[in-house]
C-alpha cells in the first residue's frame, strides 16, 4: 500500500513573513511618535501642525485602500508587497533629511500612498493560505505583529534616536525596509506557485475553504476584470457597513496609541523621555495578548461547533467594551493605574482586532479584496480624523477630553457590531448588479 503524501506547513511560513512585514509596517507608522517630541522643537510645530503630520499618512492611507484592495486582487503579492516595501521604505528614510511642516506632511502623505494595499494584500494572502477554520487564528497572528512589534520596538526606536537622533531614527526604519523587500522576493509564493508545498496540503487549504488560485474570487485562477458595478456592490450592503463602521472606531482608539501616546506620557503625565518608552510598550503588549487570545479561541469555538455570532462577534463586542475603559485613566493621578486603564483599553482593542476575519466571511468571493480595501478606507478615516481632533482637543495642554473622545468613538463601535452586521453569513450580490457583469 502506498503511503499518503505527507502534509506540509509552509502555510506557517508564510505567515511568519506576513507577521514581519506588518511589524515593519508599524514601525514605519509610528517612528514618527518617538519622533515627535524631538522634532516639535527643532522646528518649533504646534500641537495642531503636529496632529497635521500624523493625520497626514492616515488621509492617503484612507483614500487609496480602494484602489489598493483593487490592487490586491489583480497583482500577486510576490510582486506588490516588495514594490510597495521599497518605496514607503524610501519615503520613511527621506523624513530623516528634510526640515520643514511641509515635507514632513508630504512624506508622511506619501508613505500612506504607498502603505495602502498591505492590510487587502495580507488579508488576500490568509484568505489564499489558510482555511476558513484557521483564518482568524492566521488574521490574529499576523494582526498580532502591530502590537508586539510596537511593544518590543518602541523602547529600541527610543534607544536609536537617543543615540543617533530623530533623523537616524527614520533612516534606520527605512533601511530596514528596503532590506525586507528583498527577502520577501526571494521567500514569498503563491499557493499553487510554491516549489515545496505538498499536495496533501493544498487539498487542506482548499477543502477547507481557501481560495488557493491567482485570485481571491476564484479557485481556477482566472483573472477577474474590475467593473464600477462592483464598486456600488460594495456599498449597498448593510453587514458590511457594520464592520466598516466598527473598523473606523476600532482604528480610532488604536490610532491614539500609534500617535498621540508618547507625547501623552511625557507631556501632561509628566514621565522622562526613556521612561516613557518603556511604559509605552505596555499597552501594546496587552493588546498582542489580547489578538492573539482572540484569534485563537474564536477558531477553536468554531471548531466546537458554536455559531460565528458567537464566535467570531463576541470577542469583538467584548473588546469594544473594554476599550471605553481608556476613559478610566482621565479620574486617576497614579501612574500605575493610568497605565492599567490604557492597557485595559487596548487589550480591548486586541480582543476586536480580528475583524478582518468579517471580511473573508462576509464578502462576495470575487470582491474580497475590493470589500477589504473599502473595510480598510473607511477605518483608515479614523486615522486622518483622530489625531486631528486630539491635537485640537489638547492644545491646551490638557488630554482628558481626548480620552472622553476616544471612548465615546469604541462605544459606537460596539453599537455598530451589535446593530448592524446581523447574522454572519457572506453577502448575496444584488441580482440586478450580477445580471449586468
Amino acid at each position: 500500500m502506498v503511503a499518503p503524501p505527507a502534509m506540509t506547513r509552509k502555510r506557517y511560513n508564510i505567515l511568519a513573513l506576513i507577521f514581519v512585514t506588518v511589524v515593519i509596517n508599524y514601525m514605519d507608522r509610528s517612528n514618527i511618535s518617538v519622533a515627535a517630541a524631538a522634532i516639535s522643537e527643532e522646528l518649533e510645530l504646534t500641537k495642531v501642525q503636529l496632529g497635521l503630520i500624523f493625520s497626514a499618512f492616515g488621509l492617503t492611507y484612507s483614500l487609496l485602500q480602494i484602489p489598493g484592495g483593487i490592487l490586491a486582487d489583480h497583482v500577486k503579492p510576490r510582486l506588490l508587497y516588495p514594490i510597495i516595501l521599497v518605496l514607503w521604505s524610501l519615503a520613511t528614510l527621506l523624513q530623516g533629511v528634510v526640515s520643514s511642516l511641509a515635507a514632513l506632511i508630504g512624506l508622511r502623505a506619501s508613505i500612506g500612498v504607498f502603505e495602502a494595499p498591505s492590510y487587502p494584500t495580507n488579508n488576500r494572502i490568509v484568505t489564499s493560505w489558510f482555511p476558513d477554520r484557521e483564518r482568524a487564528s492566521a488574521i490574529a497572528v499576523y494582526t498580532s505583529g502591530q502590537f508586539i512589534g510596537l511593544a518590543f520596538l518602541t523602547p529600541v526606536l527610543v534607544a536609536v534616536q537617543a543615540y543617533f537622533g530623530w533623523r537616524g531614527l527614520f533612516i534606520f526604519s527605512g533601511l530596514v525596509g528596503i532590506a525586507w523587500a528583498v527577502v520577501w522576493w526571494f521567500l514569498y509564493r503563491d499557493p499553487r506557485d510554491h516549489e515545496t508545498v505538498s499536495k496533501a496540503e493544498l487539498n487542506h487549504i482548499a477543502e477547507g475553504g481557501g481560495l488557493i488560485g491567482d485570485a481571491p474570487g476564484t479557485a481556477t485562477g482566472d483573472r477577474v476584470e474590475f467593473n464600477l458595478r462592483d464598486l456600488r456592490e460594495a456599498f449597498v450592503h448593510r453587514k458590511l457597513w457594520g464592520i466598516y463602521l466598527g473598523q473606523f472606531c476600532l482604528v480610532t482608539l488604536f490610532t491614539f496609541f500609534l500617535t498621540w501616546f508618547p507625547t501623552y506620557l511625557v507631556e501632561f503625565r509628566g514621565l522622562d523621555f526613556i521612561k516613557s518608552g518603556f511604559l509605552a510598550s505596555i499597552p501594546f503588549l496587552a493588546a498582542f495578548m489580547g489578538v492573539l487570545l482572540s484569534g485563537f479561541v474564536s477558531d477553536y469555538l468554531v471548531r466546537r461547533g458554536v455559531s460565528n455570532e458567537a464566535s467570531r462577534k463576541g470577542p469583538i463586542i467584548l473588546g469594544m467594551l473594554l476599550s471605553i475603559l481608556i476613559i478610566g485613566a482621565n479620574y486617576t493621578d497614579h501612574t500605575a493605574l493610568i497605565i492599567f486603564f490604557l492597557a485595559i483599553a487596548f487589550f480591548g482593542n486586541g480582543l476586536a482586532s480580528i475583524t478582518w476575519v468579517f471580511v473573508s466571511l462576509l464578502a462576495p468571493q470575487r470582491l474580497i479584496g475590493l470589500v477589504g480595501g473599502v473595510f480598510n478606507f473607511i477605518g483608515g478615516l479614523g486615522a486622518v480624523v483622530s489625531p486631528t481632533v486630539i491635537g485640537y482637543l489638547a492644545q491646551g495642554g490638557d488630554f482628558t477630553p481626548a480620552l472622553l473622545f476616544v471612548g465615546f468613538v469604541a462605544f459606537l463601535g460596539l453599537c455598530s457590531y451589535l446593530f448592524l452586521v446581523g447574522k454572519i453569513e457572506r453577502v448575496e450580490e444584488s441580482p440586478g448588479l450580477r445580471s449586468n457583469l
